[in-house]
C-alpha cells in the first residue's frame, strides 16, 4: 500500500529523518513511535505531501507520490490531528461533509454519509447533525475529527496523535473505536503516538524511530519481548514489560470455554490489562465472560494471565 524506500528529509540542512525503508501493508494499523524529536510526525506527512520528501522515493499504491498532484493524493487519504481542526463556524453536518463536497458528491449521497459516520461513532445523527464545535466536549469534538477524515472513503487514515489532549477515559473510549471501525472496514492506519500503551494495544506492527533513523519494527509481541537492542529494551520500560503484554489479548481468547459462573460478567473484547483490573477491584480469581450479543463465552481465569508471557516469550 505504502512504500518507503530509503526515504531521507532535511530542514535547514538539518537531517530530520534518515534512510527511511519501510512497508505499510494493505489493510493493517502501522504505529509510528519515538522520543519527542524523532520524526515521528514528519514521516507521517511526508507520505501526503504535507511536508515534501527530499530523497529517493514513497509509493503509494505502487506509484511515486511526487508524480501525482498534492491535492488528488490527499483526497486519497484521511487526515486526523490532535488538535481536530474543526471549522469553528461550521456545523457538524458541514465539518463531516467537507471533502465529500469537494469531490462534488450529489447532495443525498453527503447526508446519507453523515448519518453512517455519526452513528458509527456512537453520535445520534438527529442530536449532533446542526450542533457546532463549541457545543461539543472534547471526546465528541474528536470523534467528529475522525468522521471527517473517513468521509469519502478513503483508502488509508493518517492520525497525528488523535488522542492525546484527551483525558484517560475518553482517551480509551475512542481507542476502541478505532479498533471497531478497523474491524469492520479494514482500512489502512498509519497512527503517530508517544504513548506506549496506546501502540500497544492498537497496533498490528509498531515502527519505533529514535534520532530520525528506524530502529526496529515488528509486531507488538516482538518490540516488547524480543527487542533489538538495549535502546528498544529500556524505551518500552524494564518494569513495565512484565506487564504490557497483557495489552496484547483480549479476555475471550482466555476464557475457558464451556464454563459458566454468577455475576457481572466482562465483555469478551476487553484486554487482558482491564481485566487484571477487574480482578483486583473484585477481590476474585475468576470472571464470567460474554460476547457482543450477551452471549457466554466461558469464565477467565486470574492464573491464566500469565499464559500470553509464557506464549509469546
Amino acid at each position: 500500500m505504502i512504500e518507503f524506500q530509503a526515504v531521507s528529509k532535511f530542514f535547514h540542512g538539518k537531517l530530520a529523518v534518515e534512510n527511511l525503508s519501510f512497508t505499510l501493508p494493505a489493510g493493517e494499523i502501522t504505529v509510528l513511535i519515538g522520543p519527542s524529536g524523532s520524526g515521528k510526525s514528519t514521516t507521517l506527512k511526508m507520505i501526503n505531501r504535507l511536508i515534501e520528501h527530499d530523497a529517493s522515493n514513497i509509493l503509494f499504491a505502487g506509484e511515486e507520490i511526487g508524480r501525482l498532484p498534492a491535492e488528488q493524493l490527499r483526497r486519497r487519504m484521511g487526515y486526523a490531528i490532535q488538535s481536530i481542526g474543526l471549522f469553528p463556524h461550521w456545523t457538524v453536518e458541514q465539518n463531516i461533509a467537507t471533502v465529500p463536497q469537494l469531490l462534488k458528491w450529489p447532495r443525498q449521497r453527503i447526508l446519507q454519509r453523515v448519518d453512517e459516520l455519526l452513528a458509527l461513532l456512537h453520535l445520534n445523527p438527529d442530536q449532533f447533525r446542526h450542533r457546532y464545535p463549541h457545543q461539543l466536549s472534547g471526546g465528541q469534538q474528536q470523534r467528529v475529527g475522525v468522521a471527517r477524515a473517513l468521509a469519502a472513503d478513503p483508502e488509508v487514515l493518517l492520525m497525528d496523535e488523535p488522542f492525546g489532549a484527551l483525558d484517560p477515559v475518553t482517551r480509551s473510549a475512542l481507542q476502541e473505536e478505532i479498533v471497531r471501525i478497523h474491524h469492520l472496514s479494514r482500512r489502512t492506519i498509519l497512527l503517530v503516538t508517544h504513548d506506549i500503551d496506546e501502540a500497544l494495544l492498537l497496533a498490528d506492527r509498531i515502527l519505533l524511530l529514535d534520532g530520525g533513523r528506524l530502529v526496529q519494527q515488528g509486531t507488538p509481541q516482538q518490540l516488547l519481548l524480543r527487542p533489538a537492542s538495549p535502546l528498544v529494551r529500556n524505551f518500552f520500560g524494564g518494569v513495565e514489560r512484565g506487564i504490557r503484554p497483557l495489552l496484547l489479548g483480549a479476555a475471550g481468547q482466555l476464557a475457558r470455554p464451556g464454563e459458566q459462573l454468577p455475576g457481572q460478567p466482562i465483555s469478551a473484547a476487553m484486554s487482558l490489562r482491564a481485566a487484571l483490573s477487574e480482578f483486583i477491584a473484585r477481590a476474585t480469581d475468576r470472571l464470567p465472560v460474554v460476547d457482543e450479543q450477551g452471549e457466554a463465552v466461558g469464565v477467565l481465569y486470574f492464573g491464566d494471565l500469565l499464559r500470553p508471557l509464557k506464549a509469546t516469550a
